[in-house]
């Protein structure tokens, strides 16, 4: 066995973390701005509502399902490049998008974007790992919550542009996403220094892949994902259709979740380095179906706090799952990363999109009971799963410096 000793921060390092979050946000920016432009394309282009929302499954497709093959090929070989080449791709791409007219060039640009958007994420949470230092869930937080602002910031951002100019005003996100390519250009470099050196000949036990597990944790998170979906899908319906509310309400409250998710995920994420990842996974799981049941069980205005306790459980637990798949597959980081932030959660976003057939032939209601028992197979999924090694120790590691000196052995990597 070789062993290598290097200096790696037991706490986080707050300039790589800040650099990686930022990149997530601008990133995911150009994934919540394809639903504004939407009703742009259907306006001044006549697109069809069925080919209006084709174009967003050729963003969820490109930008979840592809990235475990992104996250293949940089376990192979080192690609930090992909990160500023993945924020260029993704702007370049949603800009073409308001700038050409055929559809077919339109749905090829929002695939572009995808596939940029998809590039990123691999490696980027690769990184977010290495500059953690022993606090990886927590340093997955922050990431995944440069993610969340994104995605809601990319309607803020573009309704203003498409209505100044047009879908051509796609433009303008352009400059956000060139200037992050560049910040990252320059920041490879350090980057690159916290990233572990080669270890030949490794045959220590925790530095095995755990496929199964790791199978049944993508199954875990496709089912959640599914949760996540439905909410995010039927909520405004919910609040208009059954509760008689106004559109504005609706919407409210599907802000409510969001933003709780976002705190939950900061709590979720300090939370998991304490008490370990796997407990704050099940504890979650558990609670969301008599919540769910809750919020079916009340009406519009208590709704919305049972709301924002299902967001901030549902949503704190995407960075927990990801330090979980990691560590399942300590060899393969970047199949772990595009698995559990791409391709099971676009499964579970493809299968929660069946459930829009289900409320037209059996009703709105109908549809969120499935959602409401969803959290269980994803819980017996779950409990199903061995404590990590790093859960087990968690209790007994004392706190150390914000540098420490270790000996790290780590598998040989291919």
């Amino acid at each position: 066995m070789v062993q290598t000793r290097r200096v790696v921060p037991s706490g986080i390092d707050r300039r790589g973390i800040g650099v990686l979050s930022a990149g997530h946000a601008c990133v995911d920016m150009c994934q919540g701005a394809v639903p504004a432009l939407l009703p742009f394309l259907v306006a001044q282009r006549g697109y069809s509502f069925g080919a209006a929302s084709a174009l967003v499954l050729a963003a969820t497709v490109a930008s979840s399902i592809v990235q475990p093959l992104f996250g293949l090929a940089s376990d192979r070989h080192s690609m930090p490049w992909l990160m500023p080449a993945g924020l260029l791709l993704a702007g370049v791409g949603l800009a073409t998008a308001g700038l050409v007219h055929p559809y077919w060039l339109t749905f090829a640009a929002i695939t572009v974007s995808g596939l940029g958007v998809a590039a990123y994420h691999p490696e980027a949470s690769r990184y977010a790992n290495y500059v953690s230092g022993h606090r990886h869930a927590t340093g997955m937080s922050l990431f995944s919550v440069g993610g969340n602002a994104g995605f809601a910031l990319g309607p803020l951002l573009v309704t203003p542009l498409l209505l100044l100019a047009g879908p051509p005003g796609t433009v303008g996100l352009l400059l956000p996403l060139a200037l992050a390519a560049i910040l990252f250009t320059r920041e490879l470099a350090r980057l690159h220094g916290f990233r572990p050196a080669p270890i030949r000949g490794s045959h220590a036990p925790g530095a095995r892949n755990q496929w199964g597990p790791f199978a049944r944790l993508g199954l875990a998170v496709s089912v959640r994902s599914v949760v996540y979906f439905g909410l995010l899908t039927f909520v405004p319906l919910y609040y208009v259709a059954t509760l008689h509310t106004s559109k504005a309400e609706g919407n409210l409250a599907l802000t409510a979740m969001l933003v709780a998710g976002a705190v939950g995920t900061l709590i979720g994420g300090r939370l998991a380095d304490r008490i370990g990842t796997r407990p704050i996974f099940v504890g979650s799981l558990a609670a969301l179906t008599p919540l769910i049941a809750l919020f079916l069980a009340v009406g519009a205005g208590p709704g919305m706090v049972v709301l924002a306790a299902i967001g901030g459980l549902t949503i704190a637990t995407f960075s927990v799952t990801v330090v979980m798949g990691q560590r399942f597959l300590p060899g393969r980081v970047g199949v772990a990363s595009g698995v559990t932030l791409g391709l099971s959660i676009g499964v579970g976003g493809l299968a929660a999109s069946a459930l829009g057939a289900v409320a037209d032939e059996w009703g709105l209601r109908t549809a969120l009971d499935i959602v409401m028992l969803a959290p269980l197979p994803a819980l017996g999924l779950a409990l199903t799963l061995p404590r990590l090694g790093a859960d087990r120790t968690r209790r007994g590691r004392g706190r150390m410096g914000t540098t420490a000196l270790i000996t790290r052995t780590a598998p040989e990597e291919p």
